[in-house]
């Protein structure tokens, strides 16, 4: 076992403590300040010991956040937390901090925020592949268009 620098250690500790951190970004963070293999595994080991390193909670933290404030639908949380090495059972954990009733209201405002007063097919069609894009899911689009009335304007 190597000795681990302390200012290494110190920073990687200052990283995670300014935000939660993902494994990955952890990794990439220590390999930029030029620590090799051995050196990055046991920072990484002392940071989840102490607590400064926790995926579940990293998880749920990006996706309260993102849908909280990006108004980010469940997919592509999912699928950003997929590209950051994020385990199946923390993605399933992070997907609770999202309540329904909430997701529901989020989807209505924002299919009533983008509905144009006038609306014809074409606008419709928008908004259903931007809120695709955003993330949500299509039945629960189109369920949510129902009942915002764009269907039938």
């Amino acid at each position: 076992m190597s000795f681990i620098q302390p200012e290494i250690l110190a920073k990687a500790q200052h990283y995670c403590a300014y935000q939660e951190r993902c494994h990955q970004e952890v990794k990439n963070k220590l390999y930029e300040l030029g620590c090799n293999t051995d050196t990055v595994n046991e920072v990484m080991v002392r940071l989840i010991e102490t607590n400064f390193l926790n995926e579940e909670r990293f998880a749920k933290a990006f996706a309260g956040g993102k849908f909280r404030t990006k108004k980010w639908g469940r997919l592509k949380i999912k699928r950003e937390l997929t590209a950051r090495k994020i385990s199946d059972y923390c993605i399933k954990a992070a997907m609770k901090e999202i309540d329904d009733k909430d997701y529901w209201e989020c989807l209505v405002q924002l299919i009533e925020k983008k509905l144009p007063t006038k609306s014809d097919w074409k606008d419709q069609q928008k908004i259903i592949t931007w809120l695709m894009s955003r993330g949500f899911e299509l039945d629960l689009i189109k369920e949510a268009t129902i009942a915002v009335g764009l269907n039938r304007r």
